[in-house]
């Protein structure tokens, strides 16, 4: 029986609107579901009870590399008016050594909330670094 070892985290592709972006760091793809709390006067513990409330997902942040006259993250940043923005679901995967996907996160109705550019150093010797952050209306999660 071969060994049973877990998956890294450095093989992963994004699907971002029909379209394949390289990125180097992914983080936030994280879901919960909130407690709610409720005591009622007359219950004879001096304690409440805890239930499940709504669900809740945290923003996803998505780093890429700049590149020249590449003003995707922006471009997208400035489709948001008062009430609207553009969506988009994109798909992640995490890939295995034949590059099909072994974990897949689904992220419905994104948009961007929040677009950074990279730390500028004079003495810096490493790849300048822009980021997006994307609120979200849901995460899907297949572990295939």
């Amino acid at each position: 029986m071969p060994a049973q070892y877990p998956l890294p985290v450095f093989h992963f592709t994004v699907q971002w609107g029909g379209q394949r972006v390289g990125f180097t760091e992914i983080s936030g793809l994280t879901q919960e579901n909130q407690a709610i709390e409720y005591r009622d006067g007359s219950f004879p513990e001096y304690s409440s009870i805890k239930m499940p409330g709504l669900r809740k997902f945290n923003n996803i942040t998505l780093k890429r590399g700049i590149f020249k006259s590449d003003n995707d993250f922006f471009n997208w940043l400035n489709t948001v008016k008062l009430n609207t923005v553009e969506r988009r679901d994109l798909i992640i995967n995490l890939l295995n050594e034949q590059h099909q996907p072994v974990m897949v996160w689904k992220v419905h109705n994104a948009f961007p909330v929040k677009v950074e550019g990279p730390q500028l150093k004079a003495a810096g010797n490493e790849v300048a670094i822009e980021s997006i952050e994307l609120a979200h209306e849901g995460l899907e999660v297949q572990n295939e």
